[in-house]
């Protein structure tokens, strides 16, 4: 088990694999580690270049602190562990939560990203289905017992009986969720694969016209392929994004080696 203090935080993190060029980060979802998210697609990844796979404050294995869960401090997180281990330059896997991670990464943090793979990422609460988040201040803890998430936290936190904190703070996070303008999606410099589930909690609208932003949406044929990609998996919700790792890993590897 591996941990780097970075900015007052015990962060846990693995690397796997091997490989010349740029690491390749993996950020989880919310309530997610390391295990849920990126399991089964992990040593697919990891069999031609190094993988560094993070869990981001009071999730899994990284204990809580009394900062608030935010995108920023998150992205600020991994970007002093990077420091910690020597490392330059990363491109970035997110899902859901850590989506947007990645995404501020390339925003704020642009030097340090070569390219980013967002899964289920909305730019704006506009993305999102209509109600998909009404109901998520009367989420309690006790809803999520028994789901893999719940059962990961038991099996892998430094302290079990903090799940209701997380959920909390969640909770606050997903109240207020990260926004950012149509011109900082269209200035961010790194090539962007976009995958979304065909019954996602982004809309599918939202996927392109987010596409379109990145300057996708072209003739490819004629003015050539875009830097962008866009991805959309059918049968597949947004919890099960992570489930798609025999989809996911090939495309992933070719849109990092482009």
């Amino acid at each position: 088990m591996t941990y780097a203090t970075v900015n007052d935080l015990t962060m846990y993190y693995e690397s796997h694999g091997a490989g010349t060029g740029r690491p390749l980060v993996l950020i989880h979802g919310a309530l997610s580690g390391i295990a849920t998210s990126f399991g089964t697609i992990l040593p697919l990844l990891a069999k031609n270049r190094r993988v560094i796979a993070v869990e981001l404050q009071a999730h899994a294995r990284t204990p809580d602190t009394d900062r608030p869960l935010t995108v920023e401090n998150f992205s600020a997180d991994v970007v002093t562990l990077l420091d910690h281990l020597g490392v330059d330059t990363v491109d970035v896997f997110g899902w859901s939560m850590g989506a947007a991670v990645g995404l501020c990464l390339g925003t704020d943090h642009a030097h340090r990203v070569g390219r980013l793979v967002l899964a289920s990422v909305s730019y704006d609460n506009a993305g999102l289905h209509p109600g998909v988040l009404d109901g998520i201040q009367h989420l309690q803890p006790e809803h999520l017992n028994g789901s893999e998430f719940h059962e990961e936290y038991l099996r892998t936190a430094p302290d079990p009986a903090a799940w209701p904190t997380l959920v909390h703070k969640i909770k606050h996070l997903d109240a207020d969720p990260p926004q950012w303008p149509p011109a900082a999606i269209r200035a961010l410099a790194a090539p962007t694969l976009l995958v979304v589930a065909d019954s996602d909690i982004v809309r599918p609208e939202h996927a392109v016209e987010m596409f379109r932003l990145l300057g996708g949406g072209v003739v490819g044929d004629l003015a050539g392929l875009p830097a962008c990609r866009l991805a959309i998996l059918p049968g597949t919700t947004h919890t099960t994004v992570p489930h798609r790792a025999a989809w996911l890993a090939p495309m992933i590897d070719e849109f990092l080696d482009a």
